[in-house]
């Protein structure tokens, strides 16, 4: 079966207005999942403990008789490390040095340990950086578990130097999957709850008498820890509301298009609303590729979600040139953007918004999900015009530094005295004039 994917000219009048449409998302803020949520907070805030165990034995379908039995210890997930094959050992050790390692040298670059400096009369401005001391991340569970993301939220908070990082997964029906433990082991996360849900994100944001308290919670999950997230930021920091994932890649026509193919592939596999568009200059290779994804379709265990988010959200677009790629490219604020081309950073050089760029044929969108190290909780829906990927500045906090010395006060507090006089706030301005000689 054919899969009918939209093909877009950008020589056609009302390209941008049909782009619109392929782009257009806006995350389902489903009143019903909102007012659930709302509804789980409330109990857990109220209740703590008893709430939480009455929601994970119900929705997981446990027996479970306190929060208490819910947490798994560091010698379990010590064993679940030490059972697995080594080959798949191996590979979760390596990703995980290679993600630690790309947030150490960012740790480094970002100027971790803030700054001062000091004004001829003696006054002293500058930062100081420090990191949050307890975060709480969310591990999907029940159908799909993912290592990779305990991985990537655990080891920058670690890296930022975070004191705790509590890890919550659900188990549904108790199934408790060995990966994801090995990776809170390798990560170094303090403290792992089988619980998940709005009421694991309500557990870490007001805490309950067995749960602490957290600043921060990371991590994606389904529509109820969305909608729960979104209501208790303030209470505590949260990372973002992700939507589907994204993938746009840019390509000259030159490299194999059964690899292009598997690319699109690679994240219209996730789920039904997943995004993957191709954007080309040459007519003959976009038709190269989508004989590729007919020819592919079919060996893919996930076949029947690929084939309905390629149909409903997917495009091959040709454009003039890679010029206009780029363009479009801007326009899109993908959160995987692939380019695929001869010379990747001469096209890399003319993009400004993407949540992660993978430039040359070798470099698949796969390899960041996985092992490449930089940081795979990327911008989606377009937020990449203003927002970034996760990483260690994320579990940090910056405070101002203020020495002022006894005669940067005689300049300073005159100024702050005539500004404080116009904005009418008498106090502020005798706070500044008490010091003055």
């Amino acid at each position: 079966m054919t899969i009918q994917i939209r093909k877009l000219d950008s020589s056609v009048p009302d390209f941008k207005a049909r782009l619109s449409a392929v782009l257009a998302f806006e995350a389902s803020e489903d009143e019903a999942i909102d007012r659930a949520a709302a509804q789980i907070l409330a109990d857990v805030k109220a209740r703590g403990d008893a709430a939480v165990l009455d929601y994970t034995n119900r929705f997981d379908k446990l027996e479970s008789g306190s929060v208490a039995s819910l947490e798994i210890g560091k010698d379990e997930l010590r064993a679940a490390l030490e059972s697995l094959a080594p080959e798949r050992r191996n590979a979760l050790q390596t990703a995980a040095d290679r993600v630690r390692a790309y947030h150490e040298r960012q740790k480094a670059e970002t100027g971790s340990d803030g700054f001062t400096y000091t004004e001829a009369d003696g006054t002293v401005l500058g930062q100081k950086v420090t990191p949050l001391d307890r975060v709480g991340i969310y591990v999907p569970g029940g159908k799909a578990a993912y290592p990779s993301s305990v991985l990537m939220n655990a080891i920058p908070a670690k890296v930022a130097g975070v004191q705790e990082v509590i890890m919550v997964v659900p188990t549904p029906n108790g199934v408790k999957n060995e990966l994801v433990l090995a990776a809170a082991a390798i990560a170094g996360v303090d403290r792992v709850f089988t619980i998940g849900g709005a009421q694991a994100v309500g557990a870490l944001a007001y805490g309950t008498a067995t749960i602490p308290q957290v600043d921060k919670i990371v991590g994606p999950g389904n529509a109820y820890v969305a909608a729960a997230k979104r209501r208790v930021f303030g209470i505590v920091g949260i990372d973002m509301i992700a939507g589907p994932s994204e993938i746009l890649v840019l390509c000259d026509g030159s490299t194999d298009p059964d690899w292009v193919a598997m690319d699109l592939f690679s994240q219209a596999e996730h789920d039904e609303l997943a995004q993957s568009i191709l954007v080309c200059p040459d007519d003959a290779y976009i038709a190269k590729v989508e004989a590729s994804i007919n020819r592919l379709l079919d060996g893919m265990p996930r076949k029947d979600v690929i084939r309905t988010s390629l149909t409903n959200r997917g495009a091959l677009v040709k454009v003039r040139d890679m010029d206009e790629a780029c363009e479009i490219a801007n326009l899109i604020a993908a959160e995987h953007l692939e380019i695929s081309a001869e010379q990747p950073q001469q096209w890399a050089d003319k993009v400004r918004h993407a949540g992660a760029m993978f430039l040359g044929r070798f470099s698949s969108e796969s390899l960041g999900d996985y092992c490449a190290g930089p940081n795979h909780v990327l911008p989606t829906s377009r937020t990449a015009r203003f927002s970034s990927p996760l990483g260690v500045y994320d579990f940090q906090k910056r405070s101002s530094i203020i020495h002022v010395s006894e005669a940067g006060a005689q300049t300073l507090g005159r100024i702050a005295a005539e500004l404080a006089y116009g904005e009418g706030l008498q106090a502020h301005a005798g706070s500044a004039e008490y010091r003055l000689k």
